[in-house]
């Protein structure tokens, strides 16, 4: 029968050894959280960047065209001819926009359309009922 000595060393030999086994299981979980958190904040460091270049990617084609729609570089001319096809495709529905306001009378002074005008069917069709 063991003792009540040899017992109490093999216990706290034990507990030595859990003792070892937690830290050491600490610092490795340490570890990989600093490692983690390095990781996450590079990344978001980069997609940071990444949004600063397509902004400025977008700058320069918006100066680009300010300056070469007229005349643009043989590479970019299609895509200035989509730009300006576009302004102008804008630009007469905007103006078909101010031909439907000047109908309504409650919109005229409006920026935006109003309830009166913007679906006369409905409004038809409600009163018809």
């Amino acid at each position: 029968m063991p003792n009540y000595e040899e017992l109490k060393k093999k216990a706290l030999d034990a507990l030595d050894t859990i003792a070892d086994v937690s830290v050491e299981a600490y610092k490795v979980a340490e570890e990989k959280a600093r490692v983690l958190a390095r990781r996450a904040k590079l990344t978001a460091e980069i997609t940071k960047e990444r949004a600063l270049i397509r902004r400025a990617k977008i700058n320069i084609g918006d100066k680009y065209y300010t300056l070469h729609k007229e005349d643009p570089e043989e590479a970019f001319k299609q895509y200035c001819d989509e730009i300006t096809g576009s302004l102008d495709i804008i630009a007469t529905k905007q103006r078909e926009i101010e031909e439907l306001k000047k109908g309504c009378e409650v919109c005229v002074d409006e920026d935006e359309s109003c309830a009166e005008c913007e679906s006369p069917q409905e409004n038809e069709n409600k009163e018809s009922e």
